[in-house]
């Protein structure tokens, strides 16, 4: 995580979603919880009569929910129609009146999540499975190796160093010491070539803003600090004069982490060592666009300096190029970059250079990914001036590409959702041989170009990390295990796994993993969790969570995972058919997941629940909107539901390529059909609203807390309005405190969020403890 090249770093920074995977697959993803007494646990659930209820009773009287004010006079006109946004004064995070509408939110959600009546058991068994060792994947920089480890509930990992593999480890970085209550995370970073000086950002309380420190390997702190990062690579110069970085030119309320205002003009600049952050230089920003994002790179042989710029999470880009050696790594101001591809018809990803020719990575008329050498000077005349060194795949999406022991490179395929490994030679592209690995994941890697040796961590869904070494100095390299993780007490063998192709509404067929106890009677009547994303270019694939055990093995539970079309699964077409005015095709992939399992006798409506985080919030409540009647109980976390303004606010202007944008007429014209705050309508024939829980963060600077705040304020309105009588399914949501989007919160923070999620779960679903 913090000393690999993550798979992540392979692509284009995605400005969206760092949290693709559900908090069922990932639980460092999922929103925490704000405490209540105990006193208030059994304060009131609710029966149609509005009293007191049993302990086993779900139901809350809408009474109980609060009705924010309306203010009638906000109308926007969006092409001649007119939208009403009475709760517009919810966008201010820090406005009185959003604060009191906040806290009687919790009032609602806190003691109806208290009333379950094995929530400590819950709370008790989790902590035991999540206290185990868990290490990240060893890179060699320098002198030293360095890995991630946390020795079970410790709030962050720590990076030790060792001066071989075998050599006990010493602490080189511990986050723990840099807060007291573990909200203070590691994000980017970066080491020399040599191995000297470590880069590293730190987020506050989950925030996407980062503040860069410096590290010697020696341990020496160094005095250089750059704050106001945002949605940056790190790149050093080679002589380790300095770094880019990007960043928005203002960025007032960093520090905070909860502004909302809109960032415009993402910039690369350069900061020498030795000076004042304020004397940082901007070299190289795209003024004609405010949209457009940028990220800086600097070839393993320092000779390069390689930018790509995309309007937000456009998936094409273009590149630039500066040859730093030409001018002696002097850096003076604005660079006079030169273009390597700048005709926006494609993703190009920079993979290595050799003198005056690169190899790039790209779906340029391949959709499934290829790999091309190209020369700088005449790259961007066109395809009759590139060579093809990997030639796309049309049935296997290849993922990543990078170079290794000087003349190979290593490429890794996405298979129908699982990776494999093959090395390829540098000089003409031929495959030389496939490295084998089990069915699952590459989740990071460490590998450079000037050295034979390499290393990967691997997970799948039963199987914890495993620590690969691949020594590329004999003739067929084969993957050393050098860790394995381990979960103590916990047999896998009772569990299995299953994928399956289902058809979607058009007949597409769509993958889907299934897990379960290998004992599962298909009956209808499991508890059965499907999880969905389905956007933004990201697959979800298969890896490991201890939490996950929690539904499988103590509620016999059945964990669905969906690879809906608006991912990368199958390359840029199956990315394609799932955005813009395609973003229906989603929706119909997850409820046609839902009829799958209920037709298969997984489960039924009533015991079926639907997950999604941020892009995959808005999944659940389309969804939950589309066809109420599938779902027992939909789980919504820092879901996107606004989706007239979203652009409005921080980098949700980043998202225009992917939904369209409203202020364009045809776009608001599909956006406006599926827009969750905008088509919250009650079932027909008096149908319940589906039970469910919203989840966001009042310091999510990605997804705006007024996206859950407004959806929920029009629900209980409506609720209150037209469905008082018999509405009982319970309608709660929870705001976290000192959190963000999700990405490095804390143990602590994790175990108890994830307690409140299956509290509301095991009470909606009636889930049994074994």
């Amino acid at each position: 995580m913090l000393l690999t090249r993550s798979i992540s770093q392979w692509r284009r920074l995605n400005a969206f979603n760092l949290t693709a995977r559900s908090f069922f697959m990932n639980p460092r993803l999922a929103s925490a919880r704000r405490t209540m007494p105990s006193s208030e646990a059994n304060a009131v659930v609710n029966v149609a009569n509005g009293g007191e209820a049993s302990a086993d009773s779900i139901a809350i009287d809408p009474s109980r929910y609060p009705i924010a004010r309306k203010d009638a006079s906000v109308v926007d006109n969006f092409h001649g129609t007119g939208v009403a946004d009475p709760y517009r004064w919810m966008e201010n995070p820090d406005g009185d009146e959003t604060k009191t509408f906040v806290d009687e939110c919790n009032k609602v959600s806190e003691p109806f999540l208290n009333a379950s009546g094995v929530r400590e058991t819950m709370r008790a068994r989790l902590t035991e499975l999540w206290d185990y060792e868990k290490y990240g994947c060893t890179a060699k920089r320098g002198k030293f190796y360095y890995y991630s480890y946390n020795t079970g509930l410790q709030n962050q990992n720590v990076i030790y160093q060792q001066t071989s593999l075998d050599a006990p480890g010493k602490v080189f970085l511990d986050p723990n010491t840099l807060s007291s209550d573990g909200t203070t995370s590691v994000r980017q970073t970066c080491w020399t070539e040599d191995g000297e000086i470590y880069a590293y950002g730190l987020s506050e309380k989950g925030s996407d803003w980062v503040t860069v420190r410096f590290k010697k390997a020696s341990g020496e702190e160094l005095p250089d600090v750059i704050t106001g990062v945002k949605h940056s690579d790190l790149a050093w110069m080679a002589d380790n004069s300095g770094i880019f970085y990007s960043r928005y030119p203002d960025y007032k309320g960093a520090l905070e982490g909860s502004t909302v205002d809109k960032q415009e003009y993402h910039s690369l600049f350069f900061h020498k060592m030795g000076t004042n952050c304020e004397e940082d230089l901007l070299v190289a920003d795209f003024r004609h666009d405010p949209n457009i994002m940028v990220g800086g790179e600097v070839s393993e042989d320092g000779r390069y300096l390689v930018v790509s710029a995309s309007k937000g999470c456009d998936p094409t880009n273009q590149l630039f190029y500066y040859d730093l050696a030409a001018v002696g790594n002097k850096i003076e101001g604005k660079l006079k970059l030169k273009p390597l591809f700048d005709k926006s018809d494609a993703k190009y990803d920079f993979v290595d250079s050799d003198g005056d020719s690169a190899i790039v990575q790209t779906n340029h008329e391949a959709p499934m990914f290829k790999v091309i050498r190209v020369k700088f000077e005449t790259a961007n005349d066109g395809p009759s001036n590139w060579e093809t060194l990997i030639a796309e795949n049309e049935r296997h999406k290849l993922d990543w590409v990078a170079p290794v022991a000087g003349d190979r490179l290593v490429a890794v395929y996405l298979e129908d959702v699982k990776n494999t490994m093959y090395v390829h030679s540098l000089k003409d592209g031929a495959r030389l041989q496939q490295i084998p690995i089990d069915i699952g994941s590459i989740t990071s890697c460490a590998i450079k170009k000037t050295s034979s040796e390499m290393f990967f961590s691997f997970e799948s869904f039963f199987t914890p990390t495993v620590v690969y070494q691949l020594e590329f100095g004999t003739e067929t390299p084969t993957p050393k295990e050098i860790r394995r993780v381990k979960i103590p007490g916990v047999d896998f063998s009772q569990f299995a796994v299953k994928q399956v192709f289902y058809p979607s509404k058009d007949g597409t067929k769509i993958p889907m993993y299934i897990l379960h106890r290998k004992d599962v009677v298909l009956d209808g009547n499991n508890p059965t969790i499907l999880n969905g994303y389905g956007g933004f270019n990201v697959a979800d694939e298969p890896y490991f969570s201890v939490t996950r055990l929690l539904v499988l093995q103590h509620f016999h539970g059945v964990v669905v995972n969906t690879n809906l079309r608006g991912g990368s699964e199958y390359g840029e077409k199956w990315h394609e058919a799932g955005m813009r005015e395609r973003k229906q095709n989603v929706f119909d992939d997850f409820i046609s997941a839902a009829e799958y399992l209920i037709e298969n006798k997984y489960t039924n409506p009533s015991r079926l629940a639907i997950h999604g985080g941020s892009n995959g919030g808005l999944l659940v409540a389309a969804c939950s909107q589309q066809r109420p009647e599938l779902y027992g109980a939909v789980l919504n976390r820092v879901g996107v539901m606004d989706m007239l303004r979203f652009h409005k606010f921080t980098v949700g202007s980043a998202w225009i390529p992917e939904y369209g944008n409203p202020d364009v007429e045809d776009d608001f014209k599909f956006i406006y059909k599926y827009s969750p705050l905008h088509n919250l309508r009650m079932p027909d024939a008096k149908g319940q609203w589906p039970a469910t829980m919203l989840m966001t963060a009042d310091h999510d600077d990605r997804v705006v807390p007024s996206h859950s705040l407004k959806y929920m304020a029009t629900l209980y309105n409506l609720v209150a309005s037209e469905a008082k009588e018999y509405q009982r399914n319970p309608l709660i949501m929870r705001v976290e405190v000192k959190a963000g989007h999700g990405a490095g919160k804390p143990t602590s923070k994790i175990i108890a969020e994830i307690v409140d999620m299956y509290s509301f779960l095991q009470r909606v679903l009636k889930m049994t403890w074994f």
